[in-house]
């Protein structure tokens, strides 16, 4: 399988650390776990495709790359992993040991971590997550914390049995990271997969996510067209409303919930003050939210 909207997302955030000096999030391991022709490949089919999201532009293919690199493609990358590091971090703070990061694609925050005393869950499905084994080989990168990989379909109600097995301990708090994943689940397995992960925590584990809101952007309009180019199909979106109301009925309460404003203004401002030639904003018509798990 190509994996594409795990490899562009990998190539969004390596880009965005390789071409600038101050970032909105910075992944260093990003690129490691490209091969170069795949990084290069996806540059040049980028810049081929500027006529796409932008028939007016005039200018050299890098200069073609660095516009859907910025306006396109990492805007939304960048956002719903600064917005969840930054939560992650303060849970860890807080004394959370135990981390989930389901649909890992070519995730690096185990490789990134310093922090020995954590146990990284990586959930993915079982041919995703072989092929970011071997390209962890591949770059000789080696994990500080421990690392449990787990391959599993999270839109069937087995994996949960599966985690556990792999050593996952609901009598412990956990943070899990669930980016990128509610585009792609119905409404009915989205539910499923809140609940299912509401009988996996106990009070005060916490869950960060990303989600498309039922009045979305041009730039979320092309990002669904592109996943279903891609043979990945956005399959639901949310309101504000609704989305309160599926966590509550999972057992969780929403402690922070931010719109493309807020999250421009929280992560992208120092970035936009000392690149002002290359300036970016998180996407309309997404919002993110940390929920915590009510007693």
């Amino acid at each position: 399988m190509d994996h594409m909207t795990a490899l562009v997302s990998t190539f969004a955030r390596a880009y965005h650390y390789r071409n600038n000096t101050t970032h909105i999030f910075a992944d260093p391991l990003a690129e490691k776990m490209l091969a170069e022709e795949e990084y290069a490949a996806i540059s040049e089919n980028m810049a081929r495709g500027i006529s796409y999201f932008a028939p007016e532009f005039r200018g050299t293919p890098e200069e073609a790359l660095r516009f859907i690199v910025d306006r396109q493609l990492a805007p939304s990358v960048l956002a719903r992993s600064a917005f969840c590091e930054r939560a992650l971090d303060n849970a860890v703070l807080l004394g959370c040991r135990q981390i989930l990061i389901a649909a890992c694609g070519y995730d690096t925050f185990s490789l990134r971590t310093g922090n020995e005393n954590l146990t990284v869950f990586e959930l993915d499905l079982p041919e995703m997550t072989e092929d970011r084994r071997r390209r962890i080989e591949k770059a000789f990168l080696e994990p500080a914390c421990r690392v449990r990989s787990v391959g599993c379909d999270l839109s069937e109600p087995a994996w949960a049995e599966t985690l556990t097995e792999a050593g996952f301990d609901p009598d412990r708090t956990f943070f899990g990271s669930l980016l990128g994943i509610s585009y792609y689940l119905t409404e009915e397995e989205f539910r499923r997969l809140l609940r299912t992960l509401s009988g996996l925590s106990r009070e005060g584990s916490s869950l960060c996510f990303d989600y498309p809101q039922s009045e979305g952007g041009s730039e979320s309009r092309r990002n669904r067209q592109l996943a279903a180019g891609a043979g990945e199909p956005m399959k639901a979106e949310y309101s504000c409303e609704k989305l309160e109301a599926l966590l509550s009925e999972a057992g969780f309460l929403i402690y922070e919930h931010l719109n493309a404003e807020e999250a421009t203004e929280a992560f992208f401002t120092t970035y936009n003050s000392e690149h002002a030639g290359h300036p970016m904003a998180a996407p309309e018509g997404v919002g993110y939210v940390l929920a915590v798990r009510k007693g």
